[in-house]
This record gives structure tokens, C-alpha cells and sequence, in this order.
């Protein structure tokens, strides 16, 4: 490609940091010189070490537990030799609330308090939650899944409506560690070809591998050959946290789930509809008919999960169909093809009937409000199960360093990091960053080992330098607070489980029960309890942090 192409590409292809996370980079490290001094480590300049603080998944409980962590960093004097924070799924939640405020690990004391009454407060209302959903719809090209999934369930746990955007955090951060959000690309998931490790800082968001990056502005504008040629919004960081913390939009429960969300949340939205139309509008009728018939639809879609049998609801979803067209022949899906003995089939032509039925009321000459274009618009995206599908600022690029699978379509779609390794090990492991030490905060459910031995046979696949990761077989039920893995020109990687033997004592199954994934927002009592046992990981082990950080200087 001629240095003329490339001066005219909006895309950075390029195996380095760019220009300034370069300058942040230099600036940081001379404020970690100090705070090393500070806490009596002794250390020139180019012997500074980089460290980088991993979150990994794990919905509210990594939101909170992070939150504790770095509480306990901030008091102990570590935080401030922090270059990177990276986080999964709901560590990004705790991350969103604290890149709101300028510098924030400068007063960490004050903003934890803030962000902690607001996650025990009062959810966010239903007339700002239906005004976000509508702009969600109204702005963008691809609207998906996620953002349904931002509005109804994220705000749950976060209880805001966070319109800020990454590149706000810009000049706002200078005294903060360099903040970098992870999802994958599900594509490159499920085929195996090309880079799934996809990233979104304030600067750049792109793909980590591949070194191929775009303004973070940019992210979701449509792209050709480089050149932007439609213009979308920006992300905003409800949307992100998201984009970021989806897992849980994984699976049969969650579709169940999410369908009593969508209904519960219309039913309301045709309440108000009802009220302010007049009876005498031509369309009230209609509107009222076809509101009936997406929440039968979402009953049935719920029936069929559990196995029930539909015939009811598609007796009166037809009726009803019938009687918004005056008659017209209806195409939609024989209902005998979902009373079947294998619930998968039955699901998959539940899908279809979906998607039928919403084809039919769209072909109805009638002007339905964009309300009611939307609510059929989730239907599809429940049916097709899209999620995170947004331009590609790959497409149709001709760099040969971009993977082909990566450049041929027009769209991505972007999910949870964690449905593919649940901690953000790839951000941080670009050779450019140069990172000396890991810091993995391990929120997971289930295995405490399984983010670090993910990260070690990925990076043995992918010929990335790291660690080999052994664990002690009496380990395995029981953890203990503290892990060093080192190895030959790798970086040393700390891993420290959130429940472990030394923090729970005999009752670490009570605390693993206790902080389930799938749960409503916690009580304030609950999150005091652990932000308190996340804390100890940190508070009980500083001697040993500043140990590892004395080894890789000397």
C-alpha cells in the first residue's frame, strides 16, 4: 500500500501503540517511579515495570468485588502503579462508573461512596428506560439485542443511564491507569479464522492481534476500503457495558428471561400508548390488535421453552392476524411443527413462526408507530438472536495483514469477552504494551483456575509468551488468595480467586451461594459484605504484591 493510501485511511494497521497511549505510557510511568519510591521500592527510570490490573467477568459480583479491589489498592498505595486496567463483562460495569469522574483514583474514597449509594438505590425509571430504548432505535442502523439489553437489564445493576461516551474520557484520565474495554468478535468465535480479541479504549478501538484499529468515535460508522462513508453515534457507556457484559445472554434460561423482560416492559408501553391515543384515531384499533398479538408472541415464545404446548396462543395470534387484515391469506409457520419431541427443533421453528408473524404485520398496509415498529424490530433480533452487530471497519479493506474473513462482510457482530476466556489477558499481552506484570482478579462462578490455564493454552496456541500455569491438586476445590506464575521472558502473572480459603475460612461454598451470577441487584448489606471479602485479597497479600514488583526490577 503507498504511504499516499495510507495517509488517506481512517484505519490504523499497525503492530504499535498509537501516538497517544504512547505519550500516556511515558507520562505514567513517571508517576509510578514516584509511587514506587513512595511505598520504598527503589527503581531508575527504564527499570520502571509495567503492571496491568485485569477484572474478569462475573456480572454484579466482578462489579462490586472489583470495586473492593481497588479500594484496598488505593489504600495500600498500589493503585497509583497501575498502567493498565483492563476488564470483562462486569468488571467493565465497575470501570463505566469509575472513568465518569475525572482522575478518579486521586479521590477513590469519595467516588467509591458515590458509585455505592447508586448501585443500592432506586432503578432507573421506565419513562427514561423507554426514552433511551426508542433513541437506541431511532439513531442507529443495527439496533440489536444489546441495546435492548443495556436499557432492561444493565441498568438493573448499575442503576444509570451512563450517556457519556469513551472518547469523553480522553483528557479527563491523566492520572488514572490507561483504561481498555474487551469484548470478542463472535464471528472470528465461531469460525476460527481471524482475530477475536477486540478492544475499545478512549482512543482506539480495534482488533489487539491483528493491530488493526480504528478512532473510537468511529467504531460503528460504516467504513469502505478504509474511508468512512457513513457516519453512526458514537457508543455510549451504557451501550458498552453491554456490549461487554452480555455472557449472560447465553442459553435457554436467559432467552426465557429476556422475553418476560420484553413483555413486562410493553405491556407498560401499551398502557401508555392506550392512554394518550384518542378512540377515535383510525389506528387505535390496530394498534391495540397488533400489541395484543406481540405479547401472545411473546407468551408463546415463552410456552415453547418450557416445553408447553402452543395451540392456543396460536389460535388467537391467527384470529387476531385475521381480523387486523380483513381477511388476508396468512403465510405464518404450522403450528403442529412446534409440538415436537425435540425441544431444540421446536424452538427453531418457534424462531420462524417469529419472524413470520412479524412479516405479516409489516406487509399490512397500515403505519404503525415507531413503537410499534420497534417492538416487532426486538422480535426479530429474538428470533435470529442478534446481538452487537454493527458495521466493519474492515470491509473490503486490501492490507494484507487483515485476515480475509475479517474484511469480506459488511457487519460484525461483537459479544462477552467471556464467552471466550473470562478475563482480559489478550489487551494487555500486545507485545507493544510490554507488560512485566499481571494482576488477574478472578471474579469468576465456578473453576477460580479456569480464566489463567484459558490464558495459558490460548497463548501457547497463538505462540504468545506466558507463563506455565501449574496448580497444586488440593487447590483445585479449595484456592488459596494468592498465585505467582513466572517463566522465562513472560510476564509474571499474579492470580488471586474472589472466594478462597483464606478470605471465607469453612465458609467458602456459603459465599460462592451467596454471589450466583444470576440474581437480582444485590442489597446494600450485600454488597458491603463483598466489597469487604474482595477487599481482604488485596489487604492480606501487599507484602507479597510488593515483593513481585521488587523481583521483576531486580
Amino acid at each position: 500500500m503507498s504511504a499516499s493510501r495510507l495517509r488517506e485511511s481512517e484505519v490504523r494497521i499497525a503492530h504499535s501503540l498509537n501516538r497517544n497511549e504512547e505519550q500516556f505510557v511515558v507520562k505514567r510511568r513517571k508517576d509510578v517511579l514516584q509511587s514506587l519510591a513512595r511505598l520504598g521500592i527503589r527503581c531508575s527510570q527504564d527499570k520502571v515495570p509495567n503492571i496491568a490490573l485485569l477484572g474478569s467477568g462475573g456480572g454484579q459480583r466482578a462489579m462490586v468485588g472489583l470495586l473492593g479491589c481497588l479500594d484496598q489498592l488505593d489504600k495500600a498505595g498500589l493503585l497509583d502503579c497501575v498502567l493498565y486496567l483492563s476488564g470483562v463483562s462486569g468488571s467493565t460495569w465497575c470501570m463505566a462508573s469509575l472513568y465518569q469522574e475525572p482522575d478518579w483514583s486521586t479521590k477513590l474514597q469519595t467516588v467509591k461512596d458515590r458509585i455505592f449509594r447508586r448501585i443500592g438505590g432506586p432503578a432507573v425509571s421506565w419513562s427514561d428506560a423507554y426514552a433511551k430504548m426508542k433513541e437506541y432505535y431511532s439513531e442507529k442502523d443495527y439496533f440489536t439485542l444489546t441495546d435492548v439489553w443495556a436499557v432492561l437489564v444493565v441498568t438493573t445493576f448499575v442503576k444509570e443511564i451512563d450517556e457519556s461516551t469513551p472518547s469523553d474520557q480522553r483528557e479527563q484520565h491523566k492520572k488514572d491507569p490507561f483504561p481498555i474495554f474487551t469484548v470478542i468478535d463472535k464471528q472470528c468465535k465461531q469460525s476460527g479464522d481471524g482475530d477475536p480479541w477486540f478492544e475499545i479504549t478512549p482512543r482506539e478501538t480495534g482488533y489487539s492481534l491483528t493491530g488493526a484499529f480504528v478512532s473510537s468515535p468511529s467504531f460503528c460508522s460504516q467504513f469502505e476500503n478504509g474511508r468512512k462513508v457513513k457516519r453512526q453515534p458514537e457508543v455510549d457507556m451504557l451501550y458498552l457495558q453491554a456490549l461487554c457484559g452480555s455472557a449472560l445472554a447465553d442459553g435457554i434460561e436467559i432467552a426465557k428471561f429476556l422475553w418476560e423482560k420484553i413483555k413486562e416492559f410493553f405491556r407498560h408501553l401499551l398502557r401508555v400508548m392506550i392512554e394518550e391515543m384518542e378512540r377515535e384515531d383510525p389506528m387505535f384499533g390496530p394498534i391495540q390488535k397488533c400489541s395484543q398479538v406481540l405479547l401472545e408472541l411473546a407468551d408463546m415464545n415463552i410456552c415453547v421453552l418450557n416445553g408447553q404446548n402452543p395451540t392456543a396462543l396460536d389460535r388467537s395470534i391467527r384470529i387476531k392476524l385475521k381480523e387486523l387484515s380483513g381477511g388476508k391469506r396468512q403465510f405464518i409457520f404450522q403450528v403442529e411443527k412446534l409440538i415436537v419431541p425435540d425441544k431444540r427443533d421446536a424452538r427453531l421453528n418457534m424462531n420462524q413462526y417469529t419472524l413470520d408473524v412479524c412479516t405479516y404485520l409489516q406487509s399490512l398496509q397500515l403505519e404503525w408507530p415507531v413503537d410499534i415498529s420497534m417492538w416487532m424490530r426486538i422480535n426479530v433480533c429474538m428470533a435470529l438472536w442478534i446481538w452487537g452487530r454493527n458495521y466493519n471497519f474492515l470491509h473490503n479493506m486490501t492490507d494484507r495483514a487483515i485476515p480475509p474473513a475479517q474484511r469480506t462482510s459488511d457487519t460484525r457482530d461483537y459479544e462477552d469477552a467471556g464467552l471466550l476466556l473470562n478475563s482480559p489477558y489478550l489487551s494487555v499481552l500486545r507485545k507493544e504494551r510490554n507488560t512485566d506484570l499481571i494482576i488477574s482478579l478472578d471474579f469468576s462462578e465456578g473453576d477460580p483456575f479456569m480464566t489463567v490455564r484459558g490464558a495459558a493454552e490460548t497463548c501457547r496456541k497463538l505462540n504468545i509468551p506466558f507463563p506455565q500455569v501449574k496448580i497444586p491438586d488440593q487447590d483445585i476445590k479449595k484456592p488459596k488468595d494468592f498465585y505467582v506464575f513466572k517463566g522465562k521472558n513472560t510476564p509474571t502473572v499474579i492470580h488471586i480467586p474472589l472466594f478462597n480459603v483464606v478470605n471465607c475460612g469453612d465458609q467458602l461454598e456459603d459465599w460462592r451461594n451467596e454471589y450466583t451470577t444470576n440474581q437480582r441487584a444485590y442489597s446494600t448489606q450485600k454488597i458491603t459484605d463483598l466489597m469487604t471479602v474482595a477487599g481482604k485479597n488485596i489487604s492480606n497479600n501487599k507484602g507479597r504484591l510488593m515483593q513481585q514488583i521488587r523481583a521483576i526490577i531486580e
